[in-house]
C-alpha cells in the first residue's frame, strides 16, 4: 500500500511537469472516459503558453522529467504503433544528453569497477566529454600499452536505482492507465515498460556494449569503409568500458568534413551501404546511429561508436527486407506481397492480390518521382501503414529496423542532399539475394538443413527406448487401470481440499470488492 502511494506520488509529479509543458495536448480525448476527460481540462489549465507544438513540448518534458524518461521517450520513437508516426518522429530529435557528473565521480567509480587505483590504470584521465543518460565519457592515456589513448566510458552513479524507482512508477502508471481505459489495452502500456525495462538492462551492463562492439567487428573485419573501435576488456567491467581513443570528425560537422578533403557524395553512399550491409548481410546492426554517433577517419572510412542499442535479425526477416527492397526497384508488387504471406506477417485470409494493389498506391507515385526524391525510410514508413489494414502484427525488430533507417537516411541526405537511395542500395540488396538465394546459398542452407537431420538422427535411439517405456506403461493402464496407492488417495483429497479452500477465500474477496463497490 505505502509502494503504490509513493508510485502515485511520482506518477502525479511526472504528470504535473507534463501538463505544464503542454505534453498533455497529445492526448485524444475521445478515448477517455467522461471522469478522465475532465480530469485532463483541469490539467491542462497549468500549461505554459506559446512553447512549440505538442510533440515539442513532450520532449522538453521528457527532458525535465531526468534520465529514465528520456530513455523512455527515446524508446516511444522506436514504436510508432504505439504513438503515432508523428509523434515518433518528433521524439527521434530527443537528444539523449545530461548534465555531466563530476570527474572526480567518475574516477571513484572507476576504481570501485577496475579495483585499483585511478593513477595506476591511467596517467591522464580528462574532463567529461560527452555525458548521457546512463554514461559518460573520458578521454585518458593508459599506464600501460605504450601509454595509448582511450575513451574511458563510465555509468552514472546510483543511475540503475533510479531507473529501478522510474520502472516500477512506470508499471503503476501502466496498470492504472489499462484499468481506467479499458480500450486503449491493445496499446499494451504493460509489455512496453517491460520491454523498455530489458532493453535498459541490456545497456546498463558495459560488458554487452563491448561484446556488441566485438561481435560487429568481426562481422565487417573485411569492409574497407568501415571500422568500429577496439575495445580493451582488461578495462571493461559492468560499470566501466574502455576502447580505442577515435580520432576522427563528426558527420553533422560538414566544414570540417569539407576542409578535410573527404567526399560528402561517396561517403553518403557508404553511410547508406554500410547500414543495409550489417541489417541484410550480417543480421545485427547499430540501432542508434545518429550523427553524434558517427565519424569520419583521416583515411575516408566511417567509424560508429557507441554500441548501447543494437538490433538483430534473423535469416527470414533479412529475406524479407532484401526482397521487399528489391521487389519495389523492380516495381514488382506481386512478388513483394507474396513475401509479406510467404514470411507469414499477413494473415492468410487475406488476398494476395488486394495486398499487391496496396503495395502499388506506396510505390507508383514515388516512381514518378525523382531519384533524389525518393524516400527509403518513408517507403518502410508506408508500408507498416498499410499492414496495419490487413492484420500485420507489430514486429518490434522490424520496427526498429524502419526507425533506424529514417535516421540513417537524414544522416546520408545532409551529406549528399541529392542521394539516389534507390541506386545506393540496390547492388547491397542484389548482392546478398543472388549470394543466400542463389546456388551456393541453397548448399549452405542444404549444409544447415543435413546438421539438423543428422543431430535428430543421432537422437533416434534414445528416443526410441523412452517412446517404448511410455508405450509399455500405456498397455499396462488399458489392462489393468492406473494403480491408486493410499498415498495417492490421500494426497489427492490434500489436494481437492486446498482448492476448496482457495475458492472459497476466492469468492469471499470477490463478495467484498462488490459490497465496497455497492456500498462505499
Amino acid at each position: 500500500m505505502l509502494s503504490d502511494l509513493l508510485h502515485l506520488a511520482r506518477n502525479l509529479r511526472a504528470g504535473s511537469v507534463l501538463a505544464r509543458e503542454g505534453a498533455l495536448a497529445l492526448v485524444d480525448p475521445s478515448v477517455l472516459p467522461p471522469a478522465a476527460r475532465a480530469l485532463l481540462r483541469l490539467a491542462r489549465m497549468i500549461e505554459r503558453r506559446g512553447i512549440g507544438d505538442g510533440a515539442a513540448r513532450l520532449s522538453a518534458a521528457l527532458t525535465r522529467l531526468g534520465p529514465s524518461y528520456v530513455k523512455f521517450g527515446q524508446f516511444l520513437a522506436t514504436r510508432p504503433d504505439i504513438v503515432r508516426v508523428a509523434v515518433a518522429r518528433d521524439l527521434e530529435r530527443l537528444q539523449d544528453r545530461m548534465p555531466p557528473f563530476p570527474r572526480t565521480e567518475a574516477a571513484r567509480m572507476v576504481e570501485i569497477a577496475l579495483g585499483r587505483p585511478l593513477d595506476g590504470l591511467f596517467t591522464e584521465f580528462s574532463e567529461p566529454i560527452a555525458a548521457a543518460s546512463i554514461a559518460q565519457v573520458h578521454q585518458a592515456r593508459m599506464t600501460a600499452a605504450g601509454g595509448r589513448v582511450v575513451a574511458v566510458k563510465v555509468m552514472r552513479p546510483g543511475v540503475r536505482q533510479q531507473f529501478a524507482r522510474d520502472l516500477q512508477a512506470m508499471r503503476f502508471a501502466a496498470r492504472l492507465f489499462e484499468r481506467v481505459v479499458p480500450d486503449a489495452r491493445r496499446l499494451r502500456a504493460r509489455d512496453v515498460v517491460e520491454t523498455l525495462a530489458r532493453s535498459v538492462a541490456i545497456e546498463m551492463d558495459l560488458r554487452l556494449e563491448a561484446a556488441a562492439l566485438s561481435e560487429l567487428a568481426e562481422n565487417t573485419a573485411g569492409d574497407a569503409d568501415f571500422r568500429v573501435p577496439k575495445p580493451e576488456w582488461d578495462l571493461t567491467e559492468r560499470d566501466v568500458l574502455t576502447t580505442e581513443w577515435i580520432e576522427a570528425i563528426r558527420l553533422n560537422d560538414l566544414a570540417a568534413i569539407e576542409a578535410a578533403g573527404h567526399d560528402r557524395v561517396a561517403l553518403a553512399r557508404t553511410v547508406i551501404q554500410t547500414f543495409l550491409r550489417h541489417a541484410i548481410r550480417d543480421g545485427f546492426f547499430h540501432a542508434d546511429m545518429h550523427p553524434g554517433n558517427l565519424f569520419v577517419d583521416d583515411a575516408g572510412r566511417l567509424v560508429a561508436v557507441d554500441f548501447g542499442i543494437m538490433g538483430r535479425l534473423g535469416l527470414k526477416e533479412r529475406r524479407f527486407l532484401a526482397e521487399i527492397l528489391l521487389g519495389f526497384i523492380r516495381r514488382d508488387y506481386r512478388r513483394v506481397a507474396q513475401v509479406h504471406f510467404e514470411a507469414g506477417y499477413v494473415p492468410p485470409h487475406h488476398s494476395v492480390e488486394d495486398f499487391a494493389q496496396a503495395l502499388r498506391a506506396i510505390g507508383e507515385p514515388i516512381h514518378d518521382r525523382r531519384a533524389d526524391e525518393i524516400s527509403m525510410a518513408r517507403l518502410l514508413t508506408l508500408l507498416f501503414e498499410v499492414t496495419a489494414i490487413f492484420d500485420m502484427a507489430t514486429r518490434t525488430e522490424l520496427v526498429m529496423l524502419q526507425k533506424t533507417m529514417v535516421v540513417v537516411e537524414g544522416v546520408a541526405r545532409t551529406l549528399d542532399p541529392k542521394l539516389d537511395m534507390w541506386s545506393t542500395a540496390e547492388p547491397v540488396v542484389r548482392e546478398w539475394i543472388e549470394r543466400d538465394l542463389g546456388p551456393a546459398g541453397r548448399i549452405e542452407e542444404a549444409g544447415r538443413g543435413l546438421t539438423t537431420l543428422v543431430g535428430a538422427l543421432g537422437d533416434l535411439p534414445e528416443l526410441a527406448v523412452r517412446a517404448g517405456r511410455v508405450l509399455a506403461k500405456l498397455e499396462r493402464a488399458t489392462d489393468r487401470g492406473f494403480d491408486l496407492t493410499p498415498e495417492s488417495l490421500e494426497g489427492i483429497g490434500e489436494a481437492e481440499a486446498r482448492r476448496s479452500r482457495w475458492v472459497a477465500a476466492a469468492l469471499w474477496v470477490i463478495a467484498g470488492l462488490l459490497a465496497i463497490s455497492v456500498f462505499g
